[in-house]
């Protein structure tokens, strides 16, 4: 099934998207993570659509060079749950399957706690529960330590650092954790600017507390959930991601993937396109 390319409208931005499979066909809204792009399902896309589903990876507010708008606040956290609803219902669905990773992951999370009747089912990759997290950044002091970029991100001059050297420090970021140099050089040709890399950076500094957490009172889930956490991970530790079970009360599945670091999709797609098609097959 190829991918082609889509825009959507919300809130009078336009967003392209990567899109595969037969519109009509159930929904899977795909959520990146920060510093990726739709980029980062690029597997998924076409095996989701193989499978019977229209797939949709938008790039999200930043990250598209038409949904750039200027200003901190433009990048808070409730703008960014409205893009992503909106965009559901501009494809003229109401209920779907929603997959996040990373800060996509956040994103997801918090839909499915305070918009969960429009979700079949909750997938997430690496980022865990907000409850769970703000937990163990308070009982895990390497989990803090794991953690820091949300608080070195509120610098103005994060994306100049980011990007000084040719990048040097993001693509470390991106190669130390698995990412083939191919896929940095994508991820690179999207935010290697600093008016794109300073927007997505914005949607930390728009986060209500200095670590970037939602915090503890997001409420439990109980839509269906799937959790995918590598255990390499090196910014979510074990604490976190365990914990991720005790704020879902509908079915739960966690998944660990040895030996895989933070950008799961890029380590190791095979895996995640497996485990995913089951677990969407299950829930029908």
């Amino acid at each position: 099934m190829s991918v082609r390319a889509l825009e959507l409208l919300a809130d009078g931005l336009v967003f392209e998207a990567d899109v595969a499979g037969v519109p009509g066909s159930p929904l899977v809204l795909m959520l990146h993570g920060f510093p990726q792009t739709s980029h980062s399902w690029r597997e998924q896309l076409p095996a989701l659509a193989a499978a019977g589903y229209f797939a949709v990876a938008p790039n999200q507010r930043g990250y598209s060079t038409n949904a750039r708008p200027r200003g901190v606040e433009q990048y808070a956290t409730d703008r960014l749950i409205d893009d992503a609803r909106t965009m559901v219902r501009s494809l003229g669905y109401r209920r779907y399957h929603l997959v996040g990773h990373d800060w996509g992951g956040q994103l997801s999370w918090l839909i499915a706690a305070n918009h969960g009747d429009e979700l079949d089912t909750l997938t997430v990759l690496s980022r865990p529960h907000p409850a769970a997290f703000a937990h163990a950044m308070k009982a895990d002091g390497a989990q803090s330590e794991r953690s820091r970029h949300h608080r070195t991100f509120q610098d103005a001059n994060a994306a100049r650092e980011l990007l000084a050297d040719d990048a040097r420090r993001l693509r470390t970021t991106l190669r130390n954790q698995g990412v083939p140099e191919a896929d940095v050089a994508a991820y690179l040709s999207r935010l290697g600017t600093f008016d794109a890399l300073d927007a997505a950076i914005n949607w930390y500094r728009a986060t209500r507390t200095a670590s970037g957490l939602a915090g503890p009172d997001v409420p439990k889930v109980n839509v269906p959930t799937m959790y995918l956490w590598g255990d390499q991970d090196a910014t979510v530790g074990r604490m976190a991601a365990e914990a991720t079970a005790d704020f879902v009360t509908g079915p739960y599945r966690f998944e660990i993937l040895p030996g895989i670091g933070h950008f799961i999709t890029d380590q190791a797609s095979p895996r995640v396109n497996e485990l995913l098609v089951d677990w969407l097959a299950g829930r029908k």
